[in-house]
């Protein structure tokens, strides 16, 4: 028992005013440090329960629970702090060389942190938004310190450091509204009424549930193609994700492949028309298949 107070109360350094930090003090703000970060992480994951069953903002619920997170932190830091009587001269002192350090091998760490709070505060990209960054579309699930989590059309979850959502280009779709203006290319075959095709194709972008009447549908003549005419249909709709696009843009085209076979109207496929030289008679010749071996 005696060893263990003398464990307790060994110094294991001092500051030049007689404060010393023994093993005992250190032990003690150690724990006194852990129960605090699991009590800030408890108490934040209770904080954003209960503000999720009042129907709050996500965004404003992430920003409150990271404000309370930090404040929960430093408070218990300076209590630490203050058990160990450590002077506060003393401190700044420390705090300042060891900013220095870490300031240089975690200016990425930093960088991303600092981005995440200017995203939180400006809200260019916010939680719920359909965002495309880089090739990726998606809906942006989380903005966490380091980075951005966005769950792609396909499922996929990609991870973006925040400093880039602030540094690349972000097409954020949503920024705004849930407006889409989505298009459908048809091509019909020649000798179709175009004016019916164009009919045809208003009726069934009208039909589907998700596409606005305001702004109308339009229906444009694109051109003439190789092997069909080409139509192009552009109409709004509101939608909230690609995939739910996409699952627009397939109803449209279930629609106007049903009222083109109801009245009619052939969809174009590819052809080629080819011409023999006929100037002179062509050598036809009829070659018997040869005998395999094995053949009875």
């Amino acid at each position: 028992m005696e060893q263990l107070h003398k464990l307790w109360d060994f110094t294991l350094f001092s500051f030049g005013d007689g404060v010393a930090i023994t093993f005992g003090r250190a032990v003690t703000v150690a724990v006194t440090m852990s129960l605090a970060l699991a009590l800030a992480k408890y108490l934040s994951r209770l904080l954003a329960r209960q503000m999720r069953r009042g129907n709050v903002d996500p965004n404003a619920i992430q920003t409150i629970v990271r404000l309370f997170y930090w404040v929960f932190i430093i408070l218990s830091a300076i209590t630490a702090l203050a058990m160990l009587e450590i002077p506060v001269a003393q401190l700044a002192f420390i705090s300042g060389g060891l900013a220095i350090g870490v300031g240089f091998g975690a200016q990425s760490i930093i960088n991303n942190l600092i981005s995440s709070w200017i995203l939180m505060s400006e809200k260019p990209v916010r939680i719920g938004d359909f965002v495309e960054i880089d090739q990726h579309m998606g809906v942006v699930e989380r903005i966490g310190n380091r980075s951005t989590r966005i769950r792609r059309v396909d499922g996929v979850h990609v991870l973006v450091p925040n400093s880039q959502m602030l540094e690349r280009v972000v097409v954020n779709w949503t920024l705004i509204d849930h407006r889409f203006r989505a298009s459908v290319r048809v091509g019909v075959a020649y000798g179709s009424p175009v004016e019916r095709v164009s009919e045809l194709i208003h009726e069934a972008a009208m039909a589907e549930r998700e596409v606005l009447a305001e702004p109308k549908p339009v229906v444009i003549f694109e051109d003439f193609g190789e092997s069909a005419m080409i139509f192009d249909l552009y109409f709004w709709c509101d939608i909230r994700s690609g995939g739910e696009l996409r699952a627009v843009r397939s109803n449209v085209r279930f629609g106007i492949e049903r009222l083109f076979r109801e009245n009619g109207i052939v969809i174009a496929f590819p052809q080629r028309n080819i011409h023999l030289d006929t100037s002179r008679p062509l050598d036809i010749r009829l070659q018997a298949r040869e005998r395999i071996a094995g053949d009875v």
